[in-house]
């Protein structure tokens, strides 16, 4: 590999940085304001609240990985970072689709596309 393939365009980590933020904020704000976010589900069944904290969880670690990428410059690990984002969005695409919550479909689609363009723009060959 050339010193160029090596280097991580700028606006790769800026978008990079967005999201880590994004996904900590996410799992700051499940964890201190539940209802903020789940408008629609009530908080005070049994099970929620562990189901919460699981999903406060996987954005944290999600935006732990994306943060640790990005400060990292690492092409290896900004791809499975965003092959794991790709993955879940697909995933949130065929919930929306089921749900049929067309709010769900459009940003797991917008997702879906802005993945592949950073996995692409990645593991291109100069």
């Amino acid at each position: 590999m050339t010193e160029l393939q090596k280097t991580v365009p700028k606006w790769i980590l800026i978008v990079s940085g967005l999201f880590a933020l994004l996904e900590l904020m996410v799992s700051l704000s499940l964890c201190l304001s539940p209802q903020s976010v789940l408008e629609t589900v009530d908080l005070h069944a049994k099970g929620v609240d562990y189901l919460i904290y699981m999903w406060a969880a996987r954005q944290f670690a999600l935006g732990f990985i994306f943060a640790f990428a990005t400060f990292k410059k690492s092409v290896p690990m900004l791809t499975i970072t965003y092959i794991f984002f790709l993955v879940m969005f697909v995933g949130d695409l065929f919930i929306g689709i089921s749900q049929k919550e067309n709010s769900l479909i459009i940003s797991a689609l917008v997702m879906c596309i802005v993945s592949s363009v950073v996995i692409f723009a990645l593991n291109k060959r100069k």
